[in-house]
């Protein structure tokens, strides 16, 4: 085939949230989605309207995307209904997604046992769904659960159930490796075999990872002709996980030569990405993920290291700043100066890259990240940080001090009570100020304390809003000693999102260190102007 346009399909969003330990809140879920955008993912499936809480709130007020569509996910129409009546399909077809993505049975067995219905029957009930689907949208897909065994065991009826939707106006036919059991070889074969019945650039493909093959399975997909591909960042998803979409790109682009949405500037973001998703979710980035790990490109003293500083292709099988990642030589690190200087590009700062500063402000990333910081995921503090060493923020405000008590006590009427009360002391413009909160918690005291002063002061904290506060042991060995490492991240009206890092084997120091950080970013950012000399 000479279409070399692969179309990226990310299901992060539904299939992520199936995966053991992870819960996505609304808030989780729109920022994974416009980093998804900014990448240049071409569809990002928020989930499936009507089915949980999460989902309907995220689709009541949904991210505004730049580059990729939104897709609804659902299912057929249920037995015994019309597709116009099914409330489950309606509450689909009635989101602002303007994709639809339903899924129905293409094994007889699971039409049979699973929906309790006629392989007739479940034809119809996937012609009849989608043939609706496409009276709501003009950009419907049919996600064919279990094909791939479904295919093994009647060839007829599977293909019947791919031939119903496409009939009745499908865009996209997927084939869905749903238990993972299938191999490259089947894939490749059976795959083809479809293409004599759908063309090639109507096919998907979407693959669980339970014999570890996901991923090869979709590039099996591929070379037989398929042009769309579905995963999840970092092949999140239930079980063993989906295909992963951030080893399934580059391998796609620059191993094999197909285009995507990604370009060649999107993709030095690649490993930015994939651990700040590891960040957002409070889980330890795969070290030795491919492309994108922390070891992917790392090298310990000896004849390696030697042989890589001389020719960096020895034993590495690409530059690791195409997708954003760096060589390490273990022993002796010489490297990082590049990528300090992208994330001062990324943050509109202009430095020489000879300037001093900045082989002074690699060193103090390495020693912050040795301490616990991780930037990946706090871009805000990282810039901060950044800008200090550069001498251009201001000294907003100076806490001297701070106090949080919480007390736990049963009130008159036989109630449990918790408090927190939150004293601050700061010295701004030259002025000492000390200030009382309470708050639902420590940190929501301390907040709200710090705020108490400092909204009288700078106006534009007034729509400084806190949306996500995560915690992670660094060091567990430690049991109730331990360092702990604190993300916030923050938004404002006009829907700009940061992130910002605290690290203290203190819980309430590191929350303050990402709060204060926070706080100054939003002063930055908007010009704020202190007024004052530092103290």
């Amino acid at each position: 085939m000479s279409n070399k346009r692969i179309t990226l399909y990310d299901s992060t969003l539904r299939d992520g949230a199936q995966t053991q330990g992870i819960d996505f809140s609304p808030a989780d879920k729109e920022l994974i989605a416009r980093e998804l955008d900014a990448i240049g993912i071409d569809y990002i499936e928020g989930g499936w309207p009507g089915a949980n809480a999460t989902d309907d709130a995220f689709f009541a007020n949904p991210p505004q995307l730049k580059r990729a569509k939104l897709s609804a996910f659902g299912m057929t129409r249920r037995a015994g209904r019309s597709a116009e009546n099914d409330p489950s399909l309606t509450a689909v077809l009635s989101s602002p997604a303007k994709t639809i993505c339903i899924f129905g049975k293409t094994w007889d067995f699971q039409a049979e046992v699973a929906l309790g219905v006629s392989p007739d029957e479940n034809i119809k009930m996937i012609a009849d769904t989608i043939k609706h689907a496409c009276t709501k949208s003009d950009d419907v897909m049919f996600d064919a659960e279990h094909f791939f065994d479904g295919y093994k065991a009647n060839k007829d009826f599977a293909v019947s159930c791919l031939k119903a939707a496409h009939d009745a106006g499908a865009r996209w036919i997927v084939l869905c490796d749903t238990n993972g059991g299938t191999l490259p070889d089947e894939v490749e074969r059976i795959v083809t075999e479809i293409t004599e019945h759908i063309p090639g650039d109507q096919l998907g493909i979407h693959c669980h990872d339970d014999t570890g093959n996901a991923v090869a399975n979709s590039l099996a997909a591929v070379r037989a002709g398929a042009r769309q591909v579905q995963g999840t960042l970092n092949g999140l998803g239930e079980r063993c996980g989906n295909a992963n979409l951030v080893t399934l790109i580059p391998t796609l682009t620059l191993k094999m030569g197909y285009e995507t949405g990604v370009t060649e500037k999107d993709m030095t973001k690649l490993t930015h990405l994939s651990r700040l998703l590891d960040e957002r979710l409070n889980r330890a980035p795969n070290r030795s993920a491919p492309y994108v790990g922390e070891s992917a490109f790392a090298h310990k003293g000896g004849v390696h290291a030697s042989a890589v500083e001389k020719d960096p292709a020895t034993y590495e099988h690409i530059e690791p700043e195409k997708i954003g990642n760096r060589r390490h030589i273990v022993v002796s690190d010489q490297s990082g100066r590049a990528n300090i200087l992208a994330r001062f590009r990324e943050a509109g700062i202009e430095i020489d890259a000879k300037d001093k500063r900045v082989a002074k402000l690699v060193d103090t990333v390495k020693d912050m990240e040795f301490k616990g910081y991780a930037y990946d995921g706090a871009e805000a503090s990282f810039e901060l940080l950044a800008r200090r060493a550069l001498g251009t923020v201001p000294d907003y405000f100076h806490c001297s001090s701070f106090k949080v008590l919480d007390e736990r006590r049963w009130d008159d009427n036989g109630n449990l009570v918790t408090s927190s009360e939150a004293t601050v002391k700061l010295d701004v413009r030259g002025e000492a100020h000390m200030t009382v909160a309470e708050g639902n918690g420590p940190v929501n005291a301390l907040d709200a304390a710090i705020r108490k002063i400092l909204n009288g002061i700078y106006p534009q904290l007034e729509d400084l809003r806190l949306v996500d506060y995560k915690v992670r042991i660094l060091t567990p060995g430690d049991g109730t000693g331990a360092v702990t490492r604190v993300m916030i991240e923050s938004a404002d009206k006009d829907g700009a999102h940061w992130s910002t890092v605290g690290v203290s084997a203190n819980i309430i120091d590191a929350s303050y260190n990402a709060l204060r950080d926070s706080i100054i970013y939003k002063l930055h950012r908007d010009g704020a102007d202190d007024n004052h000399s530092p103290d």
